[in-house]
């Protein structure tokens, strides 16, 4: 059990840290970067694949603003504190919330 634990919280931190990256790239975008900088290309070439998805299936630009990456946020969340906390809940029988 404590196993499970371990690996749902690695999960939620792995999620926790992706979103930084996402809210990092979203800053990016709002100025005129260097495409060659390797932080840009970083950035762009690890969140773009999965914004590419969320854009395909839902139109995500209205009035010039993208609003994927906060859709991309809104479903890390939810899988943090709906989805990880939930089975966390169900292993150790009381409420723990381990999203930060």
């Amino acid at each position: 059990m404590v196993f499970m634990i371990k690996i749902l919280q690695f999960i939620s931190w792995v999620l926790g840290a992706y979103m930084w990256v996402v809210i990092a790239a979203a800053l990016i975008s709002w100025v005129s970067p260097d495409p060659s900088n390797p932080i840009v290309r970083f950035l762009y070439g690890v969140t773009e694949p999965v914004l590419y998805r969320i854009r395909r299936i839902i139109p995500t630009n209205f009035g010039g603003i993208d609003i994927a990456p906060m859709l991309l946020i809104f479903a890390i969340l939810f899988v943090q504190l709906v989805v990880i906390d939930g089975l966390i809940t169900m292993i150790v029988g009381t409420p723990v919330s381990i999203a930060r």
